[in-house]
């Protein structure tokens, strides 16, 4: 079965001259097909804003006052929070790329390396870790939908009792905030995209106010910025420097697999690029820095220190500011799980079942799951947030963004066959739909990474997880398949002749 020829655009985007030859696929469906040109639309405000959004989320804002109760002062919070998202911007660019060029989400773009069949380990690995978030966002957005529905009327709480140690109307303000995410996903990408470009600055704003809120408050910015932490040595700050640092990582290794999923709209690599590079570190640490002069203000205001936004909100007596307020993370928290731990499960899931399962179904599924994962308990402590969650599940995304990288970037020279991406029978079916090469390195990388979870002795490494899996099946990988791929040259993708394209359509306005 022959290969149909592509289209490479001057900027050096392909697409399918044919794509509805590939419909009767079992590994095609609408929501994997690769994105036409005239339909990669995102501009380098979309990306800008997609990360921005993203950003502002309640646990970026408590991160940096978790790093200070572990004894940071606030510079050395900070700073983790800067290195740690410059360092994973990096994987976030490289595996970007595949999705611009080619059109394609992550998932597809895993069977490159992992085989049409394989990619299914490297795709539920990312969505079952999505499901958490998912419920993790779901549970916080829910709790402000609690406290904003407390503050209108008080007997609201208690009104119908208690279950599992929590309000029985919590549950429901759960369940409606749960809900209203599956709303938003059953609309589609483009409702993803206005509300991320609406989200950005309103957040951003809402989060300065309440910024200046608290320096007024607390007699100016010296006095919150007056502790210099409790970590005096050097060993005391790298004990705790070197587990924040892989924690802050892993906040968004996530995003660092299944960034395709977005950048498949993209314009063009340069537009997707600068959105990301001047928006992810920086937009991290001054959200980060927001929450630490907010938190340390509550020490001053309230006597006490209040790192969780939520909380803060339900102090004021005014029901209007609560209720800005709560619609303030109502909003934030929205954007955040809609973007960052929906759209990746949901083609995940599209890409194990491409007959049966769409993207709205896949949404639902994540949904589902993200109840199942029980978030009030991995929220329970910080402990168990930082160094259990977080931590735990950096070095298995590692793992498999090493594999990523090193296919695409070194041995394959960013060449793929887009067709063959979709056929069960193509270049990428190695062993009856299985790169066995990549599964070990993925599977080895992971599991020494993550040892130190159930060793004392392995603890060392599990705090470095994210580059110990990165690096060793990375490594392993290239070792693997040194000599086995021989990247296609340009203009040899398919059996036909492609046609180059000097002028490609303009792309719409903004």
């Amino acid at each position: 079965m022959g290969t149909e020829p592509t289209i490479v655009h001057a900027d050096g985007r392909v697409e399918l001259t044919a794509p509805e030859q590939l419909e009767q696929s079992p590994l095609y469906n609408e929501d994997l097909a690769p994105v036409p040109v005239a339909k990669r639309t995102w501009s380098t405000w979309d990306y800008a804003a997609l990360w921005i959004s993203m950003a502002h989320c309640i646990p970026t804002y408590t991160m940096a006052s978790g790093l200070i109760g572990n004894g940071m002062s606030w510079w050395q919070a900070l700073g983790t929070i800067l290195l740690g998202n410059l360092i994973v911007l990096a994987p976030i660019l490289l595996n970007s790329h595949a999705g611009t060029k080619y059109g394609i989400p992550f998932p597809v773009f895993a069977r490159a390396a992992y085989g049409t069949v394989g990619s299914n380990l490297p795709a539920l690995m990312r969505a079952l870790i999505a499901c958490g978030w998912f419920g993790i966002n779901a549970w916080i957005g829910g709790y402000a939908l609690q406290t904003f529905f407390v503050s209108i009327a008080p007997a609201w709480r208690d009104a119908l009792g208690s279950l599992h140690g929590f309000p029985v109307t919590q549950w429901i303000s759960f369940l409606l905030f749960w809900g209203l995410n599956i709303l938003i996903v059953y609309r589609g990408m483009e409702l993803v995209r206005k509300l991320e470009r609406f989200a950005a600055p309103f957040v951003l704003v809402m989060t300065a106010v309440l910024v200046g809120w608290a320096i007024w408050k607390a007699g100016g910015l010296g006095p919150i910025m007056a502790s210099s932490g409790r970590l005096t040595t050097r060993d005391d700050f790298l004990r705790v420097f070197i587990p924040s640092l892989t924690a802050t990582i892993g906040f968004w290794s996530t995003l660092s697999l299944n960034m395709p999923d977005f950048t498949r709209y993209g314009r063009s690599q340069r537009e997707q690029a600068i959105g990301q590079i001047v928006a992810l570190p920086s937009t991290m640490t001054v959200f980060a820095a927001m929450g630490i002069v907010i938190t340390s203000a509550t020490v001053l205001i309230f006597g006490r220190s209040i790192a969780d936004p939520i909380e803060l909100g339900g102090l004021f007596d005014n029901r209007l500011i609560v209720g800005v307020v709560m619609f303030t993370i109502v909003v934030a928290t929205l954007a955040v799980n809609i973007a960052a731990n929906v759209v990746s499960p949901a083609n995940d899931f599209a890409n194990a079942f491409p007959g049966k399962i769409d993207f709205k179904r896949g949404g639902l599924i994540t949904g589902l799951v993200g109840i199942a994962m029980m978030p009030w308990e991995l929220l329970k402590n910080p402990e168990r947030y930082i160094n259990g969650w977080l931590v735990g599940y950096s070095g298995s995304l590692g793992a498999v963004a090493g594999v990523l990288i090193v296919d695409y970037w070194i041995l394959r020279k960013k060449e793929l066959d887009l067709a063959s991406l979709y056929r069960p029978d193509g270049a990428y079916r190695y062993s009856n739909g299985w790169n066995m090469a990549a599964v070990w390195a993925t599977l080895a990388g992971a599991g020494i990474a993550l040892l130190g979870a159930f060793w004392a002795p392995m603890k060392p490494i599990y705090d470095w997880s994210w580059f110990v899996g990165f690096g060793l099946a990375g490594g392993l990988y290239w070792v693997l398949m040194r000599g086995r791929i021989a990247p296609p040259r340009r203009g040899q993708q398919s059996e036909l002749p492609k046609a180059v394209v000097h002028n490609p359509p303009a792309p719409p306005p903004d």
